[in-house]
């Protein structure tokens, strides 16, 4: 249908790819959120601080430069709107979280391991790869404890998005009569008049043109321009004039030798049998007597170890590759567990190990050995880490004395741009309120349209484009805003009121025709071969019908055929004759279901949204308003 399902999206999306965390299984036991900064909301007493919203910021940043590419432009985030929307979304992420909390939803440590076990980011071959992981966490800025944590707060959250999402309804009645209205067909033959034919029966005076100047003076108003050279100064320009002695990259390497080595590392199987800290004596005891029978199996048919996982194992993430666990380091396992697989050899088999997640029967599978990397084979690394170092460290040198030479020798730019190595851009025009992508950012813009640039041609101040980059510019030439003359936009204006009369000729002449078609009168027009078409958009497009038209042609009652309709179109103004109604033969259970499911699925949005809305109202909920001239 034009406006059903396909205009339809997810309300929420947990999009735990960005939230790359390390195993609860592995033994974090507790995260204190840091704070910092000014608290910008509040969510039932939870605070959101600036840090917080500045770190969403940045993320959204990142997704929308990875996007964009070339074409990104950075100051679309300056916006009060874009940051008010950014604010508003942590806001909705705090509230599911403490509607989740009052209801009494948690995420189990053995739920969260078990999600965990299956984020492919973390996986090589289908295994766990510690160094994987690290690199993940380490691209993402934080430690494990926060990991962790986000991802407990998100599964959390989505049980109660879920509850409404997955459950919505609806009835089979209603979505057989919804497959007709959309399956339905309907033959029509239409004809277009262009407004282009009625031009020549258009006469405009001088006088209509002058009129139409006179009282629209702010349509031809040109906005102020200026026309600038700049330079930028970066920490990565910098980069290409570092250089590195061997020396340096030795004593780097001497220094952080652990960080190129690799620790030994232990693959083990486990069966486990769940018994959580939270159990009642009994209930252990049930579950050691279990995993003892199971152990006294295992002994006897060691071979068959995956086998007995597979058919015992209460861990879901690891049973069905036969408890397999993959590689894993010192510090990763919870202790108990650690311990007991380091004190096996290769093939062994331990006795009952207890853990907080119950009794673990573990397998030794294999052992790497701690491998450390020659000099040779870091040396690039090194290298590159040094480099950009010292790139930074200069940089933050030079950006003071960078900023005094613009200010000093505020006649040229070329001074300034020989400090830092750089080269003076060709001028470039920018209008004031617009600016173009990439390095102009609206507070560069602003910079460059400043008093004293353009009245005393004066270098502007360095302003910060992106992190460790600057950007001076220098006025050369200036346009002030003013209004076109009558005779610069005389002919555009006799065009424009052309074009209008002409498109009000065409919609007059159509409605006669619609007007006497309705009435059985006959009427000479030039139909296209019929077509038929359905309520579905691709079926109207194919079809080569405009979208509004073909919304009239199902609103016509078949009762009484040929039926006529009518509107106006991009070209002038289209009409429609209505021959025949095509009703569905049957309904198929497979087309059944999957109306079904998006039906559900929309009423279940519709669901949660009535909820947040509710929930919102019911909260203590408080917003920061950001000013325009506020830049964070």
């Amino acid at each position: 249908m034009f406006d059903f399902v396909q205009e339809k999206k997810r309300l929420v999306q947990i999009v735990l790819a960005l939230i790359i965390l390390p195993f609860a299984f592995w033994g974090v036991d507790s995260y204190q959120k840091s704070g910092g900064g000014e608290a910008l909301a509040s969510v039932n007493g939870i605070k959101i601080s600036s840090q917080e919203f500045e770190t969403a910021l940045r993320q959204q940043q990142q997704k929308m430069r990875e996007m964009a590419g070339p074409a990104f432009d950075q100051s679309i985030f300056d916006k009060p709107e874009i940051k008010h929307s950014i604010l508003e979304g942590l806001v909705t992420m705090h509230l599911m979280q403490s509607q989740a909390h009052k209801t009494g939803l948690v995420v189990s440590d053995e739920q969260l391991a078990s999600v965990i076990l299956g984020i492919g980011a973390f996986q090589t071959d289908g295994k766990f790869d510690k160094d994987k992981f690290k690199v993940e966490v380490a691209s993402n800025n934080m430690d494990p404890l926060t990991f962790e944590a986000r991802l407990r707060q998100d599964l959390t959250a989505r049980q109660l998005t879920d509850a409404y999402t997955q459950n919505g309804y609806a009835s089979q009645s209603a979505v057989d009569n919804l497959i007709r209205l959309n399956e339905q067909q309907r033959v029509v033959a239409t004809v277009n008049f262009s407004a282009e034919n009625f031009i020549s029966k258009v006469k405009i005076s001088d006088v209509a043109v002058d009129e139409y100047y006179k009282n629209n003076q702010r349509e031809f108003q040109t906005s102020e321009r200026v026309k600038v050279e700049y330079v930028t100064f970066s920490a990565d320009s910098l980069s290409s004039h570092v250089s590195v002695a061997e020396a340096e990259i030795k004593k780097y390497f001497e220094e952080h030798v652990a960080e190129f080595a690799t620790q030994e590392q232990r693959q083990a199987a486990h069966i486990l049998i769940a018994a959580p800290a939270t159990a009642s004596s009994d209930e252990k005891a049930v579950a050691k007597t279990k995993a003892e029978q199971i152990l006294q199996q295992v002994k006897k048919a060691p071979t068959n170890f995956a086998a007995l996982a597979k058919q015992y194992s209460q861990d879901p993430g690891s049973a069905a590759n036969g408890g397999d666990l993959g590689l894993f380091g010192r510090g990763m396992l919870v202790k108990p567990f650690e311990d007991a697989a380091y004190s096996l050899k290769v093939g062994e088999i331990s006795g009952l190990v207890q853990s907080n997640f119950g009794f673990h029967i573990i397998k030794l599978s294999a052992i790497k050995s701690a491998k450390g990397q020659s000099l040779d084979e870091v040396k690039e690394i090194i290298t590159q880490r040094i480099k950009a170092q010292k790139a930074s460290d200069q940089f933050a040198e030079l950006a003071e004395k960078f900023g005094n030479t613009v200010y000093e020798q505020s006649d040229s730019l070329k001074p300034a741009a020989e400090l830092v190595k750089a080269t003076v851009q060709p001028a470039v025009w920018l209008t004031k309120g617009q600016a173009p992508s990439g390095i102009w950012t609206e507070k560069a813009l602003q910079t460059a349209f400043s008093e004293d640039a353009i009245k005393n041609k004066r270098n502007t101040s360095p302003v910060e484009i992106a992190p460790n980059t600057l950007l001076a510019a220098r006025a050369v030439e200036y346009q002030a805003a003013s209004v076109r003359t009558l005779q610069e936009v005389s002919a555009a204006i006799r065009n424009q009121l052309e074009r209008k009369q002409a498109f009000e000729l065409v919609e007059k002449h159509g409605s006669e025709l619609l007007d006497r078609l309705q009435k059985g009168e006959k009427v000479d027009v030039s139909w296209s071969a019929t077509k038929s078409i359905s309520r579905e958009a691709s079926s109207v497009q194919r079809a080569g019908v405009e979208l509004e038209l073909a919304k009239q042609v199902f609103k016509a009652s078949p009762g009484k055929l040929p039926a006529y309709v009518g509107v106006k179109s991009a070209q002038g103004y289209m009409l429609a004759r209505v021959d025949a109604v095509t009703e569905i033969a049957s309904i198929d259970e497979a087309k059944r279901s999957r109306y079904m499911q998006q039906i559900a699925q929309i009423t279940g949005e519709a669901l949660l949204s009535a909820y947040l809305q509710e929930a919102k109202k019911n909260a203590d909920i408080s917003i920061k308003a950001f000013a325009p001239e506020e830049k964070k």
